[in-house]
């Protein structure tokens, strides 16, 4: 009897086992990059790839960027190329440079607005010597 019981779990376990699973092929789309798929719009493309920082000084670091041609066409119309011999990394370079200055002067200013110059009061407190707040 026990044996009947335990041979049809073994049977029902076996039939239970789903079937593994096949991944599926990829389309072409799936395999393009954000970049090839943007070139292949006709849009503008640009991205940071990656970001270092010497670990001896932090102050110092740098930006691996990539870029498509719309990108480098954009910046040129804009007036990035100052001479016709300036390779995409000089316009590129040019264009992050300013983008970094803009995000500083940002924080200035917000930093300017939230904590206007004061200037400082003086009283004097006797003996030669003075308050100054």
């Amino acid at each position: 009897m026990f044996e009947k019981f335990f041979n049809r779990k073994k049977e029902k376990l076996q039939k239970a086992q789903p079937e593994p699973i096949v991944p599926k092929e990829k389309t072409k789309a799936q395999e393009k990059t954000e970049k090839e798929l943007a070139t292949e719009r006709g849009e503008p493309y640009v991205a940071i790839l990656s970001m270092d920082i010497d670990p001896t000084n932090i102050h110092q670091g740098s930006f691996d960027l990539d870029w498509n041609d719309k990108f480098i066409a954009n910046l040129v119309r804009a007036g990035y190329q100052m001479d016709p011999k300036d390779t995409d990394s000089d316009i590129i370079d040019r264009w992050f440079q300013n983008v970094c200055r803009h995000v500083v002067m940002e924080t200035w200013e917000q930093e300017q607005a939230m904590n206007p110059l004061r200037y400082p009061q003086s009283r004097d407190i006797g003996n030669g010597r003075r308050e100054v707040s």
